[in-house]
């Protein structure tokens, strides 16, 4: 049996009579054109972040200026704003290696980048209710955030792979071993669940928060998780055996709302209240998203 034939642009499988493809747009059967040679623009990025909980940044672009987002994120663009999918990375090995890279974190192995030779604009906002968050990252600083919390960055903002440093972190957080780290120059984009609180930690100063509910952090902040405390209040206290404690100094972001809370509250049938059984708690060891 004959397979789907798959766009030449962004790898997406199509239907057999498409003319164009859904994700990414390139006409079929021609060859993907190119953005031209790029140079980052030093201009500051020109940006409003609309909505209350559904909010959406709009980023209006200037010649020369260029960004990134992961796919789907887009909500709308101008009609003179460019964009492609493509692998990050100059050699094919950079870009087989970017591509393994993203499919660890969690992200799709295309980025869409968009590019205006005109002034333009383009939209995004998150897949589920929750706040964006914007950081100009300077040369070199760097952000620690989960996985499926990037929204998009300028092009001069290097996003990779970082691992927790701690095996407790990555057995028995929600976050598992791996995080995304951002790294400026550039302006870079988050999505936070529900709404964002920040922290500012001084030297010493702890936050043992549920492990789902962090959003990203300095690269100062040290991350662990640590039983929460007696086995009655771990069973029964509705948070599960375990919590990430945060320790200064630096920043440090929550979500009130996660994925997992989300889907717990829209299942069908429910106990009744928010807290999980002790069964539940006890599965918590062996693995939890929340």
């Amino acid at each position: 049996m004959q397979g789907m034939p798959f766009c030449t642009r962004c790898g997406n499988r199509v239907a057999d009579d498409a003319r164009f493809c859904p994700a990414c747009g390139q006409a079929l059967g021609a060859s993907p054109a190119a953005f031209p040679a790029f140079t980052p623009s030093p201009t500051p990025l020109d940006y409003t972040i609309q909505g209350d909980n559904l909010q959406v940044v709009r980023i209006r672009l200037q010649p020369g200026q260029e960004i990134y987002a992961e796919a789907g994120k887009m909500v709308y663009k101008t009609g003179n704003v460019s964009w492609e999918s493509r692998m990050s990375g100059q050699s094919l090995g950079d870009k087989l290696w970017g591509a393994l890279k993203r499919k660890l974190m969690g992200e799709s192995l295309f980025w869409t980048y968009f590019r205006a030779d005109s002034p333009g604009e383009v939209g995004f906002a998150g897949s589920y209710p929750g706040r964006i968050q914007a950081f100009d990252l300077k040369p070199g600083q760097s952000i620690l955030v989960q996985r499926d919390a990037f929204l998009c960055a300028q092009s001069s903002v290097k996003l990779d792979i970082a691992f927790v440093k701690r095996i407790g972190a990555g057995l028995l957080g929600g976050e598992g071993f791996i995080l995304e780290k951002l790294t400026g120059p550039g302006t870079a984009f988050i999505h936070a669940g529900g709404d964002a609180v920040e922290f500012t930690l001084a030297p010493g100063d702890a936050l043992q928060v549920d492990t789902g509910c962090i959003v990203g952090f300095d690269e100062t902040v040290d991350y662990d998780v640590q039983f929460a405390g007696g086995i009655k209040t771990a069973i029964f206290g509705g948070e599960g055996l375990f919590l990430a404690t945060l320790r200064g100094p630096g920043r440090a972001i929550l979500q009130s709302m996660t994925l997992e809370k989300l889907r717990r509250e829209l299942t069908p049938v429910r106990t009744g209240g928010d807290e999980r059984s002790a069964l539940e708690a006890l599965g918590g060891i062996f693995g939890s998203e929340d």
